[in-house]
């Protein structure tokens, strides 16, 4: 036995300690630095610290945020994920300008800052977070007033983009240059925020997740449209979502009813909770949509059949999903089709009638089928577009609970 040494760590190679020093966190790593000269060397190492959770960090504050980032973090940071104080028994703010713009210079790789209970409001502006943001998540958080405002360019900086326009074939946009925005539960969130969006250069996707002071005069106002000079509003944006599903007896207006006066260039909509009864209708008068996404709510079966007889005009239409959604069985068969209607689908929905009728009326107790039911007669409706139903479910009686079958 003495001829065989006791293995420990010091025998494995540095890449292989640093694999195994991987599946720590951020606090258990900080804490293994402090073990031997080596330790502390390979806890440093910048594969470590791409991705940097502090959100189960209990007692953050701006003086250990600023020890690691002096110590710790550097160019290999590309995605961070923060806790504020905005919940804490302490309170107050710890994100301070100083820590940002040192944030920027030693972090110049990172893409995306996710925020969590932060407050926000003595920060002036967003553009004082790194210019290299590509994504930004906030989750109940709280915002200033101007918080995304841009600043307009200086005289300057004006001629410098000039300068490079003429010098180079493509050129980046100045300013903001965040190109995806999710906001959770933050209820500041007002419509003039949405409007300050416009003036964003490379805003492509926006979710607005229980956002409850978003109107639909705010979200009418901010759609793309042909203006005096050119399209106006967020005329770059590819994805939408909205949603509102955590408060009880809202009754408020949604503001997916903003919808109804189109939006240009938009080729994604997602809508949840009580975002789906009134956006859906509108769904159809987005010409370039390719996709739409209906999440966690319920919907009439005639309903669903009514929308998507809508949605035949758009071209480009490929995709439709069902996600958490509860379907209600029709009572009476949907109406027939116009003079102007295909003779395809007058026989699909013979076809789903004859089904129907086959049953012995005892689609009240098979809830598969009626799904297949649905499916078909969408099928019919949409030839060249892909249905998919994720976790739906469907109500047999009001007083009774849903039946899960997919």
């Amino acid at each position: 036995m003495d001829e065989f040494p006791t293995c420990n760590l010091d025998y494995l190679p540095e890449n292989i300690l640093i694999d195994v020093l991987s599946y720590l966190s951020v606090r258990e790593l900080v804490r293994a630095g402090r073990v031997c000269k080596r330790w502390r060397r390979l806890v440093k190492d910048q594969k470590l610290w791409r991705l940097v959770d502090l959100t189960a960090w209990k007692g953050m504050t701006s003086r250990i945020l600023w020890v690691l980032l002096r110590q710790y973090l550097g160019c290999g940071l590309r995605y961070l994920r923060l806790r504020g104080l905005l919940l804490s028994v302490r309170g107050g703010t710890f994100l301070s300008e100083a820590w940002l713009k040192a944030l920027s210079t030693k972090c110049p790789r990172m893409s995306k800052l996710y925020l969590l209970h932060a407050d926000l409001r003595s920060l002036p502006s967003c553009q004082l977070l790194p210019p290299s943001l590509k994504v930004l998540e906030l989750q109940g958080c709280e915002l200033s007033q101007g918080f995304f405002n841009q600043d307009p360019p200086t005289p300057s900086q004006e001629t410098t983009s000039s300068a490079k326009q003429k010098g180079t074939r493509h050129c980046a946009p100045s300013g903001i240059s965040i190109e995806c925005l999710i906001l959770n539960n933050v209820p500041s969130f007002k419509d003039q925020h949405l409007q300050s969006l416009t003036s964003w250069e490379r805003l492509s996707r926006l979710e607005l997740c229980d956002t409850f002071r978003v109107t639909a005069n705010g979200l009418r106002g901010c759609a793309a449209k042909e203006g005096v000079c050119g399209l106006e509003g967020l005329f770059r944006l590819k994805f939408l979502e909205m949603s509102i599903t955590t408060r009880q007896g809202y009754q408020r207006p949604m503001a997916s009813l903003g919808l109804e006066t189109g939006w240009l260039g938009l080729e994604e909509l997602s809508l949840g909770g009580k975002e789906v009864a009134p956006g859906f209708p509108y769904a159809s008068r987005l010409k370039d949509l390719k996709r739409l996404t209906l999440k966690a709510c319920t919907l009439d079966e005639l309903q669903v059949v009514h929308n998507c007889k809508m949605l035949r005009g758009l071209p480009g239409f490929l995709r439709l999903e069902f996600l958490d959604v509860v379907f209600q069985p029709r009572r009476c068969s949907p109406e027939r089709a116009g003079d102007g209607e295909g003779e395809q689908e007058q026989e699909g929905e013979e076809e789903v009638a004859d089904s129907d009728k086959g049953d012995n009326g005892n689609n009240e107790n098979k809830p598969d089928k009626l799904i297949q039911n649905l499916r078909r007669l969408l099928a019919v409706m949409l030839p060249c577009c892909t249905l998919t139903f994720n976790n739906c479910s469907v109500q047999l009686n009001s007083n009774l609970g849903s039946n899960l079958f997919i």
